[in-house]
């Protein structure tokens, strides 16, 4: 199966029939696209590329990949869902759209920190994971593209890390 940028996601195919290749080589031109805009300081492209992305089925299933793939995919959040099997991942492609979206509560936990105490952590839902993730891919070139400059640039007569 491969995904147009734009396209709208088959859900008679299955998971593992998916051309991730092609998904990731979709992706990245968008974020090409997204860079070569905040370039360019077009925001109102830089915009209706980032909802393009973020709208797209490429976008949707290397998110829902993403989070599926990491160490974190074993761990529920506060709706012990896991997105475990090809058809949960997919069901999770189709329920990424923002309209209507409100994010769950974290599921709390604390884990002992080396002093004996404990510190907590909130675990998001696998949906909320994936939101983030989706959302991260539309805005990573942009923070990459802007951050770059100003961060940097060294004040005159400072050198990196000490070297000539």
């Amino acid at each position: 199966m491969t995904a147009q940028a734009g396209a709208i996601l088959n859900t008679s195919s299955a998971w593992d029939a998916v051309d991730w290749q092609t998904i990731e080589d979709n992706v990245r031109r968008l974020q090409a696209r997204i860079v070569k805009a905040v370039q360019q300081k077009k925001w109102n492209k830089v915009k209706a590329l980032q909802h393009l992305l973020t709208h797209s089925a490429s976008g949707k299933l290397l998110a829902v990949r993403r989070v599926t793939v990491n160490d974190g995919r074993k761990t529920p959040g506060v709706d012990g869902e896991l997105w475990d099997t090809p058809h949960k991942k997919l069901q999770g492609v189709i329920s990424l759209t923002a309209r209507g979206y409100h994010p769950m509560p974290l599921r709390r936990i604390y884990i002992p920190k080396a002093n004996g105490k404990l510190r907590p952590l909130g675990i998001p839902t696998m949906r909320d994971r994936a939101m983030q993730a989706l959302y991260l891919l539309a805005l990573d070139p942009v923070a990459e593209t802007t951050a770059g400059s100003e961060f940097l640039r060294l004040p005159a007569g400072e050198k990196l890390c000490g070297r000539d």
